[in-house]
């Protein structure tokens, strides 16, 4: 609803010129066409502060019966400045003035987010839903307003009322591809089964095109489904800048191989959690080490670790993408690994600038990302067989050993006893604690005939949130496993996590996103795990660590299979104790555990590749 496109020379504040405007825009004689194109003008010219400088003085000296318009944009002005209090306060007074103003009751709600009142940008937010009907002259701002309230309700976690903004957003607008995404990444979230239920006029094509690369990973184990998200998701999300082949305008590449590794998950989290020997262990002689950061300071010892672990950190969260390319070409950067793909916070558009002549996907996702400029993919040769290739835009580099990184100094807590989480004594106890999202109904109702069929069996879950545990419960009763034999555990520290594994007596693995770091520590404390690998690099993940671990009999290729075995196992215990037994003795000795053997093989494809690149 702003003015005026006029772009030209204006003088700047403090000049002769400026000083006349603002005179006259005391004067109360100046109208409001001559205020919007004269605010408008240095605004566009790089003059804000000027441009809201006039509209304060107008607004205070000029009565009108438009004056709320001139409210209006003096706070988009000031909250493009970041000045979000005073942007508040503009868009209240062009309320007072003009009650039904739907455009700032929008706006207001987001600077009243931006200041942490998130209750005051709701109301905002539902009095234009009220306000509004569902005619098509009022679409638009309905839908401004639904979608707000339903992504501010999910970040808040209050997730029924995200969804139901959602729905009435979907039934309004079927074609809405961003909303679809989070409506069906949400259901996940909350176990809300089937996954593609029927919203609106939506059909199932629109709500699987919908679907976000991560949350394919978990409807499907299909390589190329997951290839045709990640390639729209980068065809849709990543910038088409003109800017390309970046690290050509860096230095002279010589010396020791600079590796940067990219990231806004180095602290508390599930990569974080795996890399710190990684970036600890790189041949200092032969090897530079950097992080391009952009991860929360949480104040963990895990995140001063990871600080501590690089030669250089680089902290690029105030950088645009481009001007952290032209950073880390800048510093001629041989190899630079990508830790982070497409998920939340991502920023693949500085990969699709090449900073780097050869640049890496690693660990953040799991699977084909399709971004531009990403040449490699760290993998093995289980977890990405031969006819997975043509669903990769990176090609494998290929380590001989598993393709997953560990860390061999994870704090442990103390064992606690079965009691301590309400679990029975003599129950056989399986468990799964992943994520809920990686739950699908067809190996939950797996898990169910399993428990149903081991006598004395419970399953112990992970407890996100109050939605995903009242579907389950609900869903087990209708397939005739009681309430009781299913308990949530909640979420505790990472020492406690790992040491309440110790309690569990076999994990049974998701489907097809399968576990990552949370398979790594149940192998470190030695629990067995019963693992189904299909045919995408994310669903063979836990198979290619049982593998490498000396287990690879634990890694099943079909449901019935995988339920089989897991009976099997329920209603053995002692072959469950010699699997504990074996990992105990043999485990953290094994491949999979030989982190200073997985850098120095991957030192050597790095130190390949960067000699390669030196010599092209």
């Amino acid at each position: 609803m702003n003015v005026s496109n006029a772009i030209s020379t204006t003088p700047a504040i403090g000049s002769a010129d400026f000083e006349g405007e603002l005179a006259l825009a005391r004067s109360g004689a100046m109208q409001l066409g001559d205020l919007l194109e004269r605010a408008g003008r240095l605004n566009l010219s790089g003059h804000a502060e000027a441009s809201a400088t006039l509209y304060e003085n107008w607004i205070a000296h000029t009565e009108s019966p438009v004056r709320h318009v001139a409210c209006f944009n003096w706070g988009t002005v000031l909250a493009a400045m970041g000045r979000h209090g005073p942007a508040e306060q503009a868009y209240r007074q062009a309320l007072a003035l003009r009650p039904d103003f739907l455009h700032a009751c929008l706006n207001l709600g987001h600077q009243l987010e931006q200041l942490g009142q998130p209750d005051g940008a709701l109301e905002q937010w539902r009095r234009v839903v009220a306000l509004t009907s569902t005619s098509a002259a009022d679409q638009e701002l309905r839908l401004h307003a639904l979608n707000n309230c339903a992504r501010l309700l999910e970040t808040l976690r209050r997730f029924d009322e995200a969804e139901r903004c959602m729905v009435d957003s979907l039934e309004l607008k079927p074609e809405q591809a961003d909303v679809i995404q989070h409506y069906v990444h949400l259901r996940q979230k909350m176990c809300a089964w089937p996954l593609y239920a029927p919203v609106g006029e939506s059909t199932h094509n629109q709500l699987l095109m919908g679907t976000s690369p991560l949350a394919m990973l978990s409807v499907t184990d299909d390589p190329a489904l997951h290839l045709l998200a990640a390639q729209r998701f980068s065809y849709e999300r990543i910038p088409k800048l003109p800017v390309h082949r970046l690290h050509a305008t860096g230095p002279r590449r010589e010396g020791k191989v600079r590796v940067g590794y990219l990231s806004g998950d180095l602290c508390m989290h599930a990569v974080g959690l795996l890399v710190p020997e990684l970036l600890e262990l790189h041949d200092r002689d032969r090897f530079e080490v950097f992080a391009f950061c952009w991860s929360r300071e949480d104040g963990s010892a895990q995140r001063r670790r990871l600080v501590a672990g690089v030669d250089h950190l680089v902290r690029i969260d105030k950088l645009d993408d481009l001007t952290a390319a032209r950073l880390i070409a800048g510093l001629g950067i041989d190899i630079l690994v990508d830790l982070q793909g497409l998920t939340s916070g991502a920023r693949p558009a500085i990969l699709g600038m090449r900073p780097a002549p050869v640049q890496v996907s690693y660990l953040g996702f799991p699977g084909c990302c399709g971004i531009p400029g990403v040449d490699w993919i760290i993998a093995d040769r289980f977890v990405m067989p031969p006819e997975q290739l043509p669903y990769s835009t990176e090609r494998p580099l290929y380590l001989d050993r598993c393709y997953q990184v560990s860390d061999r100094q994870r704090e442990i807590g103390p064992i606690p006893a079965r009691s301590t989480y309400g679990l029975p004594q003599d129950a056989f106890v399986f468990c799964s604690f992943n994520n809920n999202f990686k739950f699908t109904d067809a190996v939950f109702d797996a898990w169910m005939r399993i428990v149903r069929a081991v006598d004395g069996s419970v399953l112990w879950l992970l407890a996100d949130n109050d939605w995903a545990r009242e579907n389950m419960l609900a869903r087990a009763e209708r397939l005739g496993v009681a309430r009781e034999r299913l308990h949530f555990a909640p979420r505790v520290s990472p020492a406690d996590y790992l040491a309440r594994f110790t309690l569990a007596d076999l994990v049974l693995d998701t489907f097809p996103y399968n576990a990552g770091t949370t398979a790594s520590d149940a192998l470190w404390m030695g629990t067995p795990i019963v693992t189904l690998s299909g045919r995408s690099y994310i669903s063979r993940m836990a198979g290619s660590l049982l593998t490498h671990v000396g287990l690879p009999d634990l890694v099943t290729h079909s449901l019935q299979d995988y339920e089989r075995l897991a009976v099997q196992l329920g209603r053995q215990p002692r072959r469950i104790a010699s699997y504990k037994r074996y990992l105990a003795e043999h485990g953290r000795s094994s491949p999979l555990f030989d982190v200073p053997g997985f850098v120095r093989d991957l030192e050597a494809e790095f130190e390949r590749l960067a000699l390669e690149s030196r010599r092209a």
